[in-house]
């Protein structure tokens, strides 16, 4: 019996043979064998992985399961370790003398505590302490921008002898 040369054809070109049931484990088998083989290899983070040490840039593996070489102390010293405490930064900027000034001056709760001062009333010790303080910015203040109370009280005691001073010496 002569076999054929060609290839049986099949009876449409869209449909294709079936698969038969040893077929189809087959393939079932090797698609489990793929999934089998994910993931890092046993022990991998004891020993760690070449990409891991690659990408470190180091030529020395170094072993994991050391720890930090820092010394410890082990008794009580005297001496505690000195530790610098940083300075809180200001909460408001740096203002100029002049600007300054004029937020003091429109200060509400300085206007009403120096109020209930000037009707007699008596403050708790921390508002009292709180308004000095701030008076006393106020006169620092003034005081370098070259402004005083105290020379326009001066300036006008002044004013007052000198006219006293015409008016006496027009009489004579």
């Amino acid at each position: 019996m002569n076999k054929p040369t060609t290839a049986p054809r099949a009876k449409s070109p869209g449909k294709s043979r079936r698969k038969t049931r040893e077929e189809i484990n087959q393939e079932a088998r090797d698609r489990k064998r793929q999934k089998k083989h994910r993931g890092n290899a046993a022990g991998s983070r004891a020993t760690g992985s070449e990409n891991a040490a690659g990408s470190r840039g180091k030529g020395v593996q170094k072993d994991p399961r050391i720890g930090s070489k820092t010394p410890v102390p082990l008794g009580v010293s005297n001496s505690a370790p000195v530790t610098r405490q940083h300075k809180p930064k200001s909460e408001k900027p740096m203002l100029s003398p002049q600007a300054e000034l004029d937020m003091l001056e429109s200060d509400e709760r300085l206007d009403g505590l120096l109020e209930r001062l000037e009707e007699g009333a008596t403050l708790s010790a921390e508002d009292q302490a709180w308004v000095d303080a701030k008076l006393d910015r106020i006169d620092e203040l003034m005081q370098q921008l070259g402004l005083s109370w105290d020379d326009e009280e001066e300036e006008e005691e002044e004013e007052k002898k000198e006219d006293l001073m015409r008016l006496l010496k027009g009489n004579d």
